[in-house]
Protein backbone atom coordinates (compact mmCIF):
# COMPACT_ATOMS: atom_id res chain seq x y z
CA UNK A 1 0.00 0.00 0.00
CA UNK A 2 1.11 3.58 -0.74
CA UNK A 3 0.88 5.87 2.31
CA UNK A 4 1.49 9.64 2.51
CA UNK A 5 4.86 10.74 4.61
CA UNK A 6 5.83 12.56 7.58
CA UNK A 7 9.18 13.78 8.35
CA UNK A 8 10.50 14.02 11.68
CA UNK A 9 12.83 17.07 12.79
CA UNK A 10 16.73 16.11 13.92
CA UNK A 11 17.01 14.13 16.60
CA UNK A 12 12.85 14.36 17.37
CA UNK A 13 12.82 10.59 16.90
CA UNK A 14 13.86 9.48 20.23
CA UNK A 15 11.07 9.06 21.84
CA UNK A 16 9.92 6.85 19.04
CA UNK A 17 12.83 4.76 19.64
CA UNK A 18 11.88 4.15 23.08
CA UNK A 19 7.96 2.65 21.39
CA UNK A 20 6.69 5.62 22.80
CA UNK A 21 3.35 5.69 20.31
CA UNK A 22 2.36 9.10 20.36
CA UNK A 23 4.09 11.63 17.80
CA UNK A 24 3.69 15.89 18.84
CA UNK A 25 3.24 17.90 16.18
CA UNK A 26 6.08 19.73 17.24
CA UNK A 27 8.29 17.24 16.25
CA UNK A 28 7.40 17.38 12.61
CA UNK A 29 9.67 18.89 9.76
CA UNK A 30 7.10 18.03 6.30
CA UNK A 31 4.58 16.13 5.30
CA UNK A 32 3.12 15.72 2.44
CA UNK A 33 0.20 17.65 1.21
CA UNK A 34 -3.72 16.74 1.54
CA UNK A 35 -3.54 14.01 4.29
CA UNK A 36 -6.97 13.15 5.70
CA UNK A 37 -7.57 13.48 9.73
CA UNK A 38 -7.84 9.61 10.05
CA UNK A 39 -5.60 8.63 7.23
CA UNK A 40 -3.01 6.48 7.87
CA UNK A 41 0.58 7.68 7.19
CA UNK A 42 3.87 6.47 7.27
CA UNK A 43 6.89 8.25 9.49
CA UNK A 44 10.73 8.74 8.59
CA UNK A 45 13.48 10.54 10.49
CA UNK A 46 15.19 12.97 9.51
CA UNK A 47 17.71 10.95 7.76
CA UNK A 48 14.84 9.36 5.73
CA UNK A 49 14.68 6.25 7.49
CA UNK A 50 11.42 4.57 8.44
CA UNK A 51 10.05 4.40 11.74
CA UNK A 52 6.80 3.90 12.37
CA UNK A 53 3.05 4.16 10.60
CA UNK A 54 0.26 5.30 12.60
CA UNK A 55 -3.48 7.46 12.28
CA UNK A 56 -2.98 11.08 11.66
CA UNK A 57 -4.87 13.84 13.27
CA UNK A 58 -5.11 17.45 13.65
CA UNK A 59 -3.89 18.55 17.44
CA UNK A 60 -1.04 18.69 19.48
CA UNK A 61 -0.43 14.67 18.78
CA UNK A 62 -0.25 14.57 15.41
CA UNK A 63 0.22 10.82 14.69
CA UNK A 64 -1.30 8.04 17.24
CA UNK A 65 1.33 4.96 16.11
CA UNK A 66 -0.18 1.87 15.33
CA UNK A 67 3.27 -0.15 14.52
CA UNK A 68 7.05 0.40 14.75
CA UNK A 69 7.15 -2.37 11.69
CA UNK A 70 6.74 -1.80 8.46
CA UNK A 71 3.68 -3.70 7.70
CA UNK A 72 0.53 -2.81 6.14
CA UNK A 73 -3.11 -1.40 8.49
CA UNK A 74 -5.40 -4.22 6.35
CA UNK A 75 -7.25 -7.08 7.69
CA UNK A 76 -4.60 -8.93 8.95
CA UNK A 77 -3.72 -6.32 11.16
CA UNK A 78 -6.56 -5.88 12.76
CA UNK A 79 -7.14 -9.45 13.13
CA UNK A 80 -3.61 -9.83 14.42
CA UNK A 81 -4.05 -7.04 16.99
CA UNK A 82 -7.53 -8.13 18.53
CA UNK A 83 -6.43 -11.67 18.45
CA UNK A 84 -3.42 -10.76 20.98
CA UNK A 85 -5.58 -9.21 22.99
CA UNK A 86 -8.05 -11.76 23.60
CA UNK A 87 -5.35 -14.21 24.37
CA UNK A 88 -4.37 -11.75 26.70
CA UNK A 89 -7.62 -11.79 28.50
CA UNK A 90 -8.18 -15.33 28.53
CA UNK A 91 -5.11 -16.18 29.88
CA UNK A 92 -6.31 -13.66 33.30
CA UNK A 93 -8.94 -16.21 33.34
CA UNK A 94 -11.26 -13.41 33.37
CA UNK A 95 -14.20 -14.91 30.62
CA UNK A 96 -15.84 -17.42 32.57
CA UNK A 97 -19.21 -18.45 33.83
CA UNK A 98 -19.23 -15.91 36.95
CA UNK A 99 -17.70 -13.04 34.83
CA UNK A 100 -18.65 -12.40 30.99
CA UNK A 101 -17.50 -8.32 31.57
CA UNK A 102 -14.24 -6.59 30.76
CA UNK A 103 -12.58 -4.85 28.41
CA UNK A 104 -11.17 -6.37 25.72
CA UNK A 105 -9.24 -3.49 24.36
CA UNK A 106 -7.66 -0.48 26.06
CA UNK A 107 -5.98 1.75 23.26
CA UNK A 108 -2.25 2.08 23.94
CA UNK A 109 -2.50 -0.92 26.09
CA UNK A 110 -3.35 -3.15 23.74
CA UNK A 111 -1.32 -0.68 21.13
CA UNK A 112 -4.33 0.47 19.27
CA UNK A 113 -4.32 3.84 20.51
CA UNK A 114 -7.87 5.52 20.07
CA UNK A 115 -9.57 2.03 20.40
CA UNK A 116 -11.97 0.74 23.42
CA UNK A 117 -13.83 -1.98 23.24
CA UNK A 118 -16.02 -3.51 26.08
CA UNK A 119 -17.41 -6.96 26.48
CA UNK A 120 -20.47 -7.12 27.97
CA UNK A 121 -22.00 -10.78 27.86
CA UNK A 122 -22.67 -11.48 24.25
CA UNK A 123 -23.04 -7.61 23.17
CA UNK A 124 -19.31 -5.65 22.67
CA UNK A 125 -19.39 -1.90 22.99
CA UNK A 126 -16.93 -0.64 20.43
CA UNK A 127 -15.70 3.23 21.09
CA UNK A 128 -13.36 5.55 19.00
CA UNK A 129 -11.46 8.30 20.81
CA UNK A 130 -9.54 9.41 16.99
CA UNK A 131 -10.61 9.83 13.50
CA UNK A 132 -8.40 7.19 12.54
CA UNK A 133 -9.94 4.80 14.63
CA UNK A 134 -13.61 5.30 13.29
CA UNK A 135 -12.53 5.09 9.91
CA UNK A 136 -11.59 1.51 10.32
CA UNK A 137 -14.55 0.60 12.74
CA UNK A 138 -15.95 -1.93 9.82
CA UNK A 139 -12.26 -3.65 9.93
CA UNK A 140 -11.89 -3.72 13.73
CA UNK A 141 -15.95 -4.98 13.28
CA UNK A 142 -14.85 -7.86 11.13
CA UNK A 143 -11.47 -8.78 13.19
CA UNK A 144 -13.91 -8.66 16.71
CA UNK A 145 -16.17 -11.47 14.63
CA UNK A 146 -13.56 -13.65 13.22
CA UNK A 147 -11.24 -13.78 16.53
CA UNK A 148 -14.64 -13.79 18.92
CA UNK A 149 -16.81 -15.84 16.60
CA UNK A 150 -20.33 -16.90 17.72
CA UNK A 151 -19.52 -16.00 21.72
CA UNK A 152 -20.29 -12.04 20.31
CA UNK A 153 -23.93 -11.19 18.83
CA UNK A 154 -24.07 -7.99 18.84
CA UNK A 155 -21.94 -5.06 18.29
CA UNK A 156 -23.11 -1.68 19.26
CA UNK A 157 -20.71 1.35 18.38
CA UNK A 158 -20.62 4.41 20.69
CA UNK A 159 -18.64 7.30 19.68
CA UNK A 160 -20.73 10.51 19.74
CA UNK A 161 -19.52 11.70 22.97
CA UNK A 162 -15.33 11.05 22.07
CA UNK A 163 -15.12 12.33 18.69
CA UNK A 164 -14.81 15.84 17.36
CA UNK A 165 -16.55 17.04 14.79
CA UNK A 166 -19.25 13.91 14.98
CA UNK A 167 -21.73 15.04 12.75
CA UNK A 168 -19.47 14.93 10.07
CA UNK A 169 -17.86 11.89 10.31
CA UNK A 170 -21.20 10.48 10.83
CA UNK A 171 -20.57 9.00 14.08
CA UNK A 172 -23.62 8.10 15.54
CA UNK A 173 -24.34 5.30 18.32
CA UNK A 174 -25.57 2.06 16.64
CA UNK A 175 -25.65 -1.18 16.26
CA UNK A 176 -22.95 -2.52 13.56
CA UNK A 177 -24.04 -5.88 14.17
CA UNK A 178 -26.88 -7.56 15.64
CA UNK A 179 -29.10 -5.39 17.79
CA UNK A 180 -32.06 -7.63 18.06
CA UNK A 181 -33.27 -9.44 21.63
CA UNK A 182 -29.83 -7.76 22.89
CA UNK A 183 -29.68 -9.25 26.59
CA UNK A 184 -28.44 -6.46 28.84
CA UNK A 185 -28.23 -8.20 32.08
CA UNK A 186 -24.01 -9.63 32.30
CA UNK A 187 -22.21 -11.01 35.35
CA UNK A 188 -19.35 -9.47 36.90
CA UNK A 189 -18.32 -11.87 39.83
CA UNK A 190 -21.38 -13.42 40.23
CA UNK A 191 -22.74 -10.61 40.49
CA UNK A 192 -25.48 -9.14 38.19
CA UNK A 193 -26.15 -5.78 36.90
CA UNK A 194 -28.35 -4.16 33.99
CA UNK A 195 -25.34 -2.90 31.26
CA UNK A 196 -26.86 0.68 29.87
CA UNK A 197 -24.79 1.07 27.01
CA UNK A 198 -27.65 2.65 24.94
CA UNK A 199 -27.46 5.71 27.37
CA UNK A 200 -25.33 5.08 30.05
CA UNK A 201 -21.81 6.69 30.68
CA UNK A 202 -18.27 5.74 29.19
CA UNK A 203 -19.74 1.92 27.47
CA UNK A 204 -22.73 1.25 29.61
CA UNK A 205 -20.27 0.36 33.03
CA UNK A 206 -17.15 1.04 34.88
CA UNK A 207 -15.33 -2.21 34.10
CA UNK A 208 -12.18 -0.64 35.52
CA UNK A 209 -13.28 -1.07 38.94
CA UNK A 210 -14.10 -4.86 39.25
CA UNK A 211 -11.03 -5.95 41.33
CA UNK A 212 -11.37 -2.90 43.68
CA UNK A 213 -14.79 -3.84 44.33
CA UNK A 214 -14.11 -7.13 45.26
CA UNK A 215 -11.20 -5.53 47.78
CA UNK A 216 -14.28 -3.58 49.29
CA UNK A 217 -16.38 -6.17 49.58
CA UNK A 218 -14.10 -8.35 51.88
CA UNK A 219 -14.23 -5.00 54.21
CA UNK A 220 -18.11 -4.37 54.48
CA UNK A 221 -18.86 -6.78 56.99
CA UNK A 222 -21.25 -5.58 59.84
CA UNK A 223 -20.04 -1.97 58.77
CA UNK A 224 -22.30 0.68 57.32
CA UNK A 225 -21.43 1.89 53.86
CA UNK A 226 -21.93 5.16 51.96
CA UNK A 227 -21.33 4.83 48.55
CA UNK A 228 -20.57 8.75 46.70
CA UNK A 229 -20.87 9.30 43.12
CA UNK A 230 -22.39 5.93 43.27
CA UNK A 231 -23.67 6.13 39.54
CA UNK A 232 -25.25 2.60 38.72
CA UNK A 233 -24.32 1.32 42.23
CA UNK A 234 -21.29 -1.38 41.25
CA UNK A 235 -19.94 -1.05 45.19
CA UNK A 236 -23.01 -0.82 46.84
CA UNK A 237 -23.92 -4.47 46.03
CA UNK A 238 -20.54 -5.72 46.51
CA UNK A 239 -20.46 -4.39 50.00
CA UNK A 240 -24.27 -5.71 50.65
CA UNK A 241 -22.33 -9.50 49.58
CA UNK A 242 -19.79 -8.30 51.91
CA UNK A 243 -22.52 -8.63 54.79
CA UNK A 244 -22.89 -4.31 55.16
CA UNK A 245 -25.54 -4.05 57.65
CA UNK A 246 -26.25 -1.17 55.75
CA UNK A 247 -25.92 0.79 52.59
CA UNK A 248 -26.43 4.10 51.36
CA UNK A 249 -25.65 5.09 47.62
CA UNK A 250 -25.46 8.57 45.94
CA UNK A 251 -25.25 10.32 43.09
CA UNK A 252 -26.48 13.10 41.37
CA UNK A 253 -28.41 11.67 38.70
CA UNK A 254 -31.71 10.50 39.01
CA UNK A 255 -31.22 8.20 36.26
CA UNK A 256 -28.09 6.98 37.65
CA UNK A 257 -29.98 6.46 41.46
CA UNK A 258 -32.64 4.63 38.92
CA UNK A 259 -30.39 1.99 37.79
CA UNK A 260 -29.37 1.56 40.66
CA UNK A 261 -32.18 0.51 42.83
CA UNK A 262 -32.43 -1.80 39.34
CA UNK A 263 -29.33 -3.58 40.47
CA UNK A 264 -29.50 -4.08 43.90
CA UNK A 265 -33.35 -5.18 43.44
CA UNK A 266 -31.78 -7.74 40.56
CA UNK A 267 -29.41 -9.55 43.34
CA UNK A 268 -30.81 -8.63 46.83
CA UNK A 269 -34.48 -8.05 45.96
CA UNK A 270 -36.74 -6.14 48.83
CA UNK A 271 -33.40 -5.95 50.91
CA UNK A 272 -34.16 -3.06 53.46
CA UNK A 273 -30.42 -2.01 54.34
CA UNK A 274 -29.97 -0.03 51.08
CA UNK A 275 -31.24 3.27 50.20
CA UNK A 276 -30.51 5.30 47.51
CA UNK A 277 -30.42 9.92 47.05
CA UNK A 278 -30.37 11.51 43.84
CA UNK A 279 -28.36 14.38 45.42
CA UNK A 280 -24.84 16.58 45.35
CA UNK A 281 -22.09 14.68 46.62
CA UNK A 282 -20.22 17.53 48.20
CA UNK A 283 -23.62 18.71 49.60
CA UNK A 284 -24.46 15.44 51.09
CA UNK A 285 -21.04 14.34 52.66
CA UNK A 286 -21.31 17.47 54.32
CA UNK A 287 -24.26 17.24 56.24
CA UNK A 288 -23.92 13.68 57.01
CA UNK A 289 -24.00 13.24 60.69
CA UNK A 290 -20.69 12.67 62.16
CA UNK A 291 -19.91 8.46 62.63
CA UNK A 292 -23.08 7.57 61.02
CA UNK A 293 -20.54 5.72 58.11
CA UNK A 294 -17.63 3.59 58.85
CA UNK A 295 -17.14 2.89 55.20
CA UNK A 296 -17.10 5.57 52.80
CA UNK A 297 -16.58 5.08 48.91
CA UNK A 298 -15.14 8.50 46.84
CA UNK A 299 -15.06 7.23 43.14
CA UNK A 300 -15.96 11.14 41.58
CA UNK A 301 -15.64 11.42 37.67
CA UNK A 302 -12.74 13.31 36.49
CA UNK A 303 -11.95 16.52 37.98
CA UNK A 304 -9.37 17.21 35.49
CA UNK A 305 -9.58 16.20 31.55
CA UNK A 306 -7.01 18.45 30.59
CA UNK A 307 -3.46 19.85 32.20
CA UNK A 308 -4.92 23.34 32.47
CA UNK A 309 -7.73 21.94 34.75
CA UNK A 310 -4.88 20.49 37.77
CA UNK A 311 -4.92 23.08 39.78
CA UNK A 312 -8.77 23.20 40.42
CA UNK A 313 -8.81 19.43 40.37
CA UNK A 314 -6.55 18.74 43.11
CA UNK A 315 -8.28 21.31 44.98
CA UNK A 316 -11.39 19.36 44.91
CA UNK A 317 -10.07 16.29 45.84
CA UNK A 318 -8.38 17.88 49.06
CA UNK A 319 -12.23 19.10 49.60
CA UNK A 320 -13.63 15.92 48.99
CA UNK A 321 -11.37 13.46 51.35
CA UNK A 322 -10.70 16.59 53.68
CA UNK A 323 -14.50 16.78 54.37
CA UNK A 324 -14.94 12.62 54.45
CA UNK A 325 -11.90 12.04 57.06
CA UNK A 326 -14.06 14.90 58.87
CA UNK A 327 -16.85 12.18 59.36
CA UNK A 328 -16.14 9.04 58.98
CA UNK A 329 -16.45 6.99 62.42
CA UNK A 330 -13.04 6.35 64.42
CA UNK A 331 -12.00 2.76 62.91
CA UNK A 332 -13.85 4.06 59.88
CA UNK A 333 -12.26 2.46 55.95
CA UNK A 334 -11.24 4.93 53.14
CA UNK A 335 -11.77 4.24 49.64
CA UNK A 336 -10.55 7.18 47.27
CA UNK A 337 -9.93 7.31 44.00
CA UNK A 338 -9.11 9.69 40.89
CA UNK A 339 -9.84 8.13 37.42
CA UNK A 340 -8.31 12.04 36.06
CA UNK A 341 -5.28 10.79 33.84
CA UNK A 342 -4.19 14.57 33.90
CA UNK A 343 -3.14 13.80 37.50
CA UNK A 344 -0.50 11.90 38.49
CA UNK A 345 -0.27 9.36 41.07
CA UNK A 346 2.29 11.42 43.88
CA UNK A 347 -0.30 14.27 42.91
CA UNK A 348 -3.50 12.91 44.46
CA UNK A 349 -1.60 11.01 47.21
CA UNK A 350 -0.38 14.89 48.00
CA UNK A 351 -4.25 16.14 48.19
CA UNK A 352 -5.47 13.17 50.21
CA UNK A 353 -2.61 13.75 52.40
CA UNK A 354 -3.38 17.45 53.10
CA UNK A 355 -6.86 16.59 53.44
CA UNK A 356 -6.07 13.89 56.24
CA UNK A 357 -3.19 16.99 57.82
CA UNK A 358 -6.24 19.00 57.71
CA UNK A 359 -8.44 16.85 59.55
CA UNK A 360 -6.42 16.00 62.11
CA UNK A 361 -7.38 12.62 62.14
CA UNK A 362 -4.60 9.93 62.25
CA UNK A 363 -4.30 8.02 58.52
CA UNK A 364 -2.48 4.64 57.28
CA UNK A 365 -3.11 3.65 54.01
CA UNK A 366 -3.81 -0.12 54.01
CA UNK A 367 -3.83 -0.39 50.15
CA UNK A 368 -2.92 1.37 46.56
CA UNK A 369 -5.23 0.91 44.06
CA UNK A 370 -4.69 1.20 40.27
CA UNK A 371 -6.76 -0.44 37.33
CA UNK A 372 -7.19 -4.13 36.33
CA UNK A 373 -5.32 -6.39 34.08
CA UNK A 374 -7.51 -6.12 31.36
CA UNK A 375 -6.77 -2.19 31.36
CA UNK A 376 -2.56 -2.63 30.81
CA UNK A 377 -0.60 0.22 31.10
CA UNK A 378 2.01 -0.23 27.96
CA UNK A 379 5.40 -0.19 29.67
CA UNK A 380 5.91 2.36 26.68
CA UNK A 381 3.28 4.70 27.60
CA UNK A 382 3.08 5.92 31.48
CA UNK A 383 0.20 8.05 30.88
CA UNK A 384 -1.67 4.79 30.12
CA UNK A 385 -1.93 4.59 33.94
CA UNK A 386 -4.66 6.61 34.78
CA UNK A 387 -6.68 5.47 37.38
CA UNK A 388 -5.30 5.81 41.25
CA UNK A 389 -6.80 4.60 44.48
CA UNK A 390 -5.76 4.31 48.21
CA UNK A 391 -7.63 2.42 50.84
CA UNK A 392 -7.10 4.37 54.42
CA UNK A 393 -7.97 3.24 57.70
CA UNK A 394 -9.11 6.35 59.68
CA UNK A 395 -8.44 6.83 63.58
Amino acid sequence: MNYKKITLRPRKEESLKRFHPWIFSGAVQSKDQNIEEGEVVSVYTSAGEFIARGHYQIGSIEVRVLTFEDIDIDQKFWNDRLSAAFTLRKALGLINENNNTYRLVHGEGDNLPGLVIDIYGETAVMQSHSVGMHQYRNEICTALQQVMGHTIKHIYYKSETTLPFKAELGAENEYLVGGKDVSNIVVENGLKFHGDWLKGQKTGFFVDQRDNRSLLEKYSKGRSVLNMFCYTGGFSFYAMRGGAKLVHSVDSSSKAIMMTEKNVELNFPNDDRHKAFAEDAFKYLKNIGKDQYDLIILDPPAFAKHRGAIKNALQGYKRLNATAFENIAPGGILFTFSCSQAITKDAFRLAVFSAAAQSGRRVRILHQLTQPADHPVNIYHPEGEYLKGLVLYVE
